[in-house]
């Protein structure tokens, strides 16, 4: 069986073990090495062809430049961020990651928040527990005859689509990448639009330059009527300051937040005692959860399934 010239990989990080098996089975030596620290990394990375990694930390100009014999960069999962893609590529280096492999947990995720969020079922459930059986209190939001805007439309935001098919809202769509990509069923819009007309705003963009702060004081004022805000993608996406005193204002009366600018960069912990965070924390027209919306066990496998399969089409076929 060809191993394509890929002779050791090293998984940085930890993922579903059906990768590394069906690279052993090419009789690829794999080494886990998600116990090592970054300088042990910098010094054995010579002898890797290949690497596995998820967000533990950058895979910047100082590793490549060592990486003498890498041909590719696995990433579980889609953001591509911490990894410098324009040396790699200049170094020829293959980029791989696996957004099909989450992006159904994604989009349940993102609904289940909103709903969560619309029917009060987190105060109503502490309240109940409590002995106190508030009904009129806890009347909630129907999702039908809303305007819900996907903010890019890619694996996530047209997943996302697809779920919210069933629920009788009207779905705009925006892609600054793209035209001519949704389906009858969903508006391709522009941000003018989406400000005259969202109840819905679902963030579904990676991390760049152009979208960090892509939600913020001067993009909330825009909206026409107070707007709920969902965000799945990436925490700085958002300006958390600026988000808090749209809630003031009346501009967003509610929020459902899996990600949050006060993430570390390998997204296993948050900066609990920063003042906007314990804010957010207060309000109960938020939802909140740690960065799990892709996390479900059934992604975990599906992340590793892609990518094998992408590394094999590219280097055992």
């Amino acid at each position: 069986m060809s191993n394509g010239g890929i002779h050791r990989v090293a998984f940085i990080d930890q993922v579903h073990p059906y990768l590394r098996e069906q690279l052993e089975k090419r009789n690829i030596k794999c080494d886990d090495l998600t116990g090592a620290s970054r300088e042990e990394i910098l010094d054995h990375i010579p002898i890797y062809n290949g690497i596995v990694i998820r967000s533990r930390f950058p895979v910047d100009m100082e590793l490549l430049q060592k990486a003498k014999n890498l041909k590719f960069i696995a990433r579980s999962g889609s953001g591509m961020e911490n990894i410098d893609c324009e040396f790699a590529r200049l170094l020829g280096i293959s980029l791989i990651n696996s957004p099909e492999g989450n992006r159904t947990a994604v989009a349940e995720h993102a609904i289940g928040m909103l709903l969560a969020l619309f029917n009060n079922l987190r105060r109503a459930d502490t309240q109940v527990r409590k002995g106190i059986w508030d009904r009129e209190g806890n009347r909630g939001l129907e999702l039908e005859g809303k305007v819900f805007a996907i903010i890019g439309y890619g694996n996530t935001g047209s997943a996302l689509a697809e779920r919210l098919k069933c629920f009788g809202v009207r779905i705009l769509a925006y892609d600054k990448y793209k035209e001519n990509y949704a389906p009858d069923w969903v508006e391709e819009s522009d941000w003018e639009k989406i400000y005259e007309e969202a109840d819905i705003v679902s963030l579904h963009v990676p991390l760049a330059e152009d979208t960090i702060n892509l939600m913020n004081k001067d993009r909330f004022a825009k909206f026409r009527k107070p707007v709920y805000l969902v965000n799945t993608a990436r925490g700085k996406n958002v300006n958390i300051g600026d988000l808090i005193s749209a809630m003031k204002a009346g501009k967003v009366p509610g929020a459902c937040l899996d990600v949050l600018e006060f993430e570390s960069a390998s997204f296993e912990k948050t900066r609990s005692d920063n003042p906007a965070f314990k804010m957010l924390l207060e309000n109960p027209a938020v939802i909140v959860s740690p960065h799990v919306a892709g996390w479900t066990h059934e992604s975990y496998r599906k992340l590793s399934y892609y990518l094998y399969r992408k590394i094999e089409a590219e280097f055992f076929s």
